[in-house]
């Protein structure tokens, strides 16, 4: 059945797929705007005095509230409907973009990055969420998740290579301002082509105001934490205190939600071993690839000198990497093969690219030592991204599709400002290591002390990798159900009738409802 019965039949097959267009651009917009400020970052602080103690929460600002956020931002999508969740967060984004890009202080850049990041949270989770919800048909499913995959591991690239063409040729506010007419545009464009899931007041249920709290406390003490140890260190007691407090308030988020009728996030999501298992090795993934394009950054502009432009435009093979993996290869074979037999051998392809780059050194040429790197990389993390975004979705009842998506969303953005900051620590201390016992005033053994870093931060996130493949391999069994691959019947006649109760849209129940397969169709190996 159609996503769209609700509206008409003979309008379902052509609005679907530009439905899916709507959802790619704001995905990309919430992957790229993570990245794309760090090549302007320097213009950004020269221009508006930031110190350079401060000059990190240009991004930590947008990961603290994006990260933190999510689960709330997940739920809200579930109570209110995704389509108006959705649209809410594009048009707030278009806003929060368009402050920032006037900034006159560092103050007011650094709060409208964490506005950015709030309604990135409404944003992200709502468009998985619609996703999933809109493409039912498993050809069609590996298709979608296919595109939204490759974006999802592109996104971050395309934003340096964005981020240095603005920088460059107009102005480090253009990095910020370029949002706002794309999500306008997008949010226009959703109001018609998005089938219309409003719930009625009378069928919401009660938001979880203490979980909300709680949980949305906990990440953000987690993130808070992270981020700060790049500047104080892993001992500082403001770090400590912070990844404490967080691990007790999640804790306690656990406790809580066990006992509520109306969880946050119900704990059969990520206790599923097929959805807790694609969260836990994306979120494993994003420590090592967040941290592999800083330092790819620093190496290309600082060691090797590139400019700005130069700088991105070297992250296009490892683009053009991704979006091949994933839509030519993850998505024909989703329905054919297990999911583990996609993602663990993609991370452990991902984590050979890492060890490739181990063995940099400051004369190292781009073609002979970045280049195999980022297609390695690049070929890898194309399997590992479509399949567990579709698996983070997979069997769970319409009314639940926000929370879901928003748990591997959580996953992806708390792994990535996790590693930054855990590698960008180790870095630093093997650089300061380095250099303690030469002559550190050359500029040479400065490059050598900084490359030096690099690699062995680059050994860590290699070790990450075959840890987040280890995970996939004895986590996840999910096997594509009999009729997948040809697009037929992926369940026994009668099976949709242990489908999860239909959620109710404005007061009748829904087109989408049972949909989508349980999740105990899943089979075992």
């Amino acid at each position: 059945m159609s996503a769209y019965t609700a509206t008409g039949h003979e309008n379902a097959d052509s609005r679907r797929w530009w439905a899916l267009a709507v959802i790619a651009i704001a995905q990309l917009m919430i992957v790229l705007d993570i990245t794309i400020v760090n090549i302007a970052l320097p213009s950004a602080q020269k221009d508006l005095g930031i110190s350079d103690a401060d000059r990190q929460w240009m991004i930590t600002a947008y990961t603290l509230a994006f990260g933190g956020l999510l689960l709330l931002g997940g739920r809200l999508g579930d109570l209110f409907g995704r389509k108006r969740v959705f649209t809410i967060g594009l048009l707030g984004f278009a806003l929060a973009s368009a402050i920032g890009g006037a900034a006159v202080s560092p103050a007011m850049l650094f709060g409208a990055r964490a506005l950015q990041g709030a309604f990135g949270a409404l944003l992200a989770p709502s468009a998985l969420g619609l996703l999933s919800t809109t493409f039912s048909d498993p050809r069609e499913r590996s298709t979608a998740f296919g595109v939204f995959g490759a974006i999802a591991g592109s996104g971050a690239a395309i934003g340096f290579i964005t981020g240095g063409l603005l920088t460059e040729y107009l102005n480090w506010r253009w990095c910020l301002f370029v949002n706002t007419p794309i999500a306008i545009a997008t949010a226009f464009a959703a109001r018609y082509v998005l089938a219309r899931d409003h719930v009625a007041k009378g069928r919401r249920i009660k938001l979880d105001l203490p979980g909300a709290l709680l949980g949305c406390t906990g990440l953000l003490a987690i993130v808070f934490g992270t981020s700060e140890a790049v500047t104080r260190g892993w001992g500082d007691w403001l770090v400590l205190g912070s990844l404490g407090l967080g691990v007790l308030l999640l804790a306690t988020f656990v406790l809580v939600e066990k006992h509520t009728d109306h969880a946050l996030l119900p704990l059969h999501i990520v206790g599923e071993r097929n959805r807790g298992g694609a969260a836990l090795s994306v979120g494993l993934a994003m420590v090592g690839m967040f941290g592999l394009f800083l330092f790819l950054t620093y190496y290309l502009q600082v060691i090797k000198h590139f400019s700005p432009v130069m700088s991105g435009v070297s992250f296009l093979p490892m683009t053009a990497a991704i979006i091949t993996s994933s839509t030519g290869f993850a998505a024909r074979l989703m329905t054919r093969v297990p999911s583990r037999n996609l993602i663990a051998p993609g991370l452990l392809l991902a984590a050979a690219g890492m060890a490739w780059l181990t063995q940099m050194k400051v004369d190292s040429p781009w073609a002979a030592m970045v280049l195999p790197a980022q297609l390695l990389l690049g070929f890898g993390m194309g399997l590992v991204f479509m399949p567990s975004m579709s698996l983070a979705t997979l069997g769970v009842a319409p009314n639940e599709a926000g929370a879901a998506s928003a748990t591997i969303n959580s996953a992806q953005q708390v792994g990535g400002s996790f590693g930054t900051a855990l590698l960008n620590t180790i870095a630093a201390s093997a650089t300061a290591t380095y250099l303690s016992t030469r002559i550190a005033s050359d500029p040479q053994v400065q490059a050598q002390g900084a490359v030096h870093g690099y690699a062995v931060a680059t050994w860590v996130a290699m070790a990450v990798l075959i840890l987040a493949a280890l995970v996939a391999f004895l986590m996840i069994n999910h096997r594509p159900a009999p009729g997948e691959a040809t697009g037929g019947p992926a369940v026994p006649a009668g099976a949709e009738r242990e489908a999860a109760p239909p959620a109710q849209i404005d007061g009748q129940p829904s087109a989408r409802a049972g949909a989508t397969a349980p999740a105990d169709r899943q089979r075992a190996t």
